[in-house]
């Protein structure tokens, strides 16, 4: 893989305390070692990632369910209104080398199908455990270390 590396960060649209601090962890430590966090660009998990990752001086796009991007969170460098709703979770994936996925509902496991279809590796942090088509993490930066090794960084 050449040139910067994006890792697609996906999760519970609703995230506090603890979950919250994880996913902000995952984007400040994405960042520090120099990659993009790419997410789906409203709140909880989303918002976190994107927090942490500029907070650390590093990039956050989110790719944005809407045609508008008023709704995306303050946390952005870059944002992308898609006006394609639910189907915009492909182009977070698509737009990620690596997937880490922090807890989540439906929308993330569908967010994980599509990594796996299209070819992405997944790291799950507290959320859905699939067996041998993710890897598994118990900590922000067991998530990272194990997505930055997916990809040979």
């Amino acid at each position: 893989m050449r040139g910067t590396p994006y890792v697609a960060v996906v999760g519970s649209g609703v995230a506090k305390d603890e979950l919250y601090e994880k996913a902000h962890e995952v984007g400040r430590l994405i960042a520090e070692r120099g990659a993009t966090v790419v997410c789906g660009g409203l709140s909880g998990v989303m918002e976190a990632a994107a927090r942490g990752a500029t907070e650390a001086g590093g990039t956050a796009i989110g790719i944005l369910p809407d045609e508008d991007r008023r709704r995306q969170n303050e946390y952005l460098t870059y944002s992308v209104a898609t006006g394609a709703g639910q189907a915009r979770n492909l182009a977070v994936v698509c737009s990620g080398d690596v997937v880490i996925a922090i807890g989540g509902e439906y929308g993330t496991l569908s967010e994980i199908g599509l990594a796996r279809k299209v070819g992405r590796p997944v790291v799950v942090l507290e959320g859905w455990d699939l067996g041998e088509h993710v890897s598994v993490a118990s900590s922000p930066q067991g998530a990272v270390e194990e997505a930055f090794g997916l990809i040979g960084r």
